[in-house]
């Protein structure tokens, strides 16, 4: 619920003085809360920056302008959803976030996520994997737990497309700078040419990085949609080969088909990212999820064994659920 500002003709307007103008800061989460503008949109509406945005929203909450509630499960309500769902997906747990609008997922997710970070216990050292992705780049521009000292590496090579979630040094950069961490970059193309990735295997520095993959407590990883659905994916794709077109989903650009099975194709084995055998080995691997057409690549991304924990929203969650219950 966002209020009226002083002069408007709803309920008085909340005290307190605030490091922006009221009228600036109403505007704000008018546009964010109630007409589902991203902090980008308000930010050029505005005039301003998206950290800016971010100060004005949370200045909105700070001085009672917009009222966040939680609600009680309706009486009617099945049970457990998260256990439920993670029973069915044979995961150690699953974490729910608030239903959202598609534009503020990354602000539901957020605190979720930090939250399953801190209970996994992470020490000055230990390594932390992230891939690339809308959900996992969002996430790492805003607030996360602080991790002193864990060490934070990539899970694939660098991508040539113009997108920032691709651009996985910097998502690792970002997930650094919020955790206090330590920033580990692969300087390495995804999808490299036969001779340079013959080149990368053997050298001593590469070996080394690839060390932290095997060596690593946490990864966090986006879950991607079935290929043919997606309206962005990496160049080096080839999504017209048989194999793919089969495929529902992937981490770290490691496709698998509806059994979680990993898909092959040509080249594949060029592919500069963290293997499925060894990410499979990492203790609390941790994917972040959310919409109607995520839901196969959930599931198979599950029965592959590619994650043990789920961060995902109550309707994508629900939407989980009864895709399973009408399996035969």
């Amino acid at each position: 619920m966002v209020q009226d500002a002083p002069g408007g003709s709803g309920a008085p307007a909340p005290g307190g003085a605030g490091r922006f103008p009221l009228p600036l800061v109403h505007t704000a989460a008018t546009l964010y809360y109630l007409q589902d503008a991203t902090q980008a949109q308000v930010a050029e509406r505005l005039g301003t920056s998206r950290a800016t945005v971010s100060r004005l929203l949370r200045e909105a909450r700070e001085r009672g302008l917009v009222r966040i509630e939680v609600l009680p499960l309706p009486a009617g309500d099945p049970g457990d959803l998260a256990g439920r769902l993670a029973a069915a997906l044979g995961l150690e747990r699953v974490l729910l976030a608030a239903a959202s609008a598609p534009a503020h997922v990354a602000e539901a997710v957020s605190p979720v996520l930090a939250g399953a970070l801190r209970d996994v216990g992470l020490h000055s050292g230990d390594v932390l994997l992230v891939s690339s992705g809308r959900t996992v780049y969002e996430v790492s521009r805003r607030e996360l737990p602080h991790l002193p000292g864990v060490v934070v590496a990539p899970m694939v090579g660098g991508q040539d497309e113009p997108e920032p979630w691709y651009q996985t040094n910097e998502i690792t950069r970002r997930v650094a700078a919020g955790i206090g961490g330590t920033p580990r970059f692969l300087h390495a193309p995804a999808f490299p040419e036969r001779g340079l990735r013959d080149s990368l295997v053997a050298d001593p520095s590469f070996r080394r990085f690839a060390r932290l993959w095997e060596g690593a407590r946490c990864a966090v990883m986006g879950v991607g949609a079935p290929p043919l659905q997606r309206d962005s994916l990496p160049g080096f794709v080839p999504t017209g080969e048989a194999p793919l077109r089969g495929a529902v989903g992937d981490v770290v650009s490691r496709f698998y088909d509806a059994s979680g099975r990993e898909v092959a194709y040509e080249g594949a084995d060029r592919l500069v990212a963290v293997p499925l055998d060894v990410l499979r080995a990492v203790p609390a691997r941790i994917a972040v999820a959310h919409g109607a057409v995520k839901v196969p690549s959930i599931v198979a991304g599950a029965r592959g064994g590619c994650f043990n924990q789920l961060v995902i929203d109550t309707t994508t969650a629900t939407q989980v659920l009864a895709a399973l219950e009408e399996e035969p």
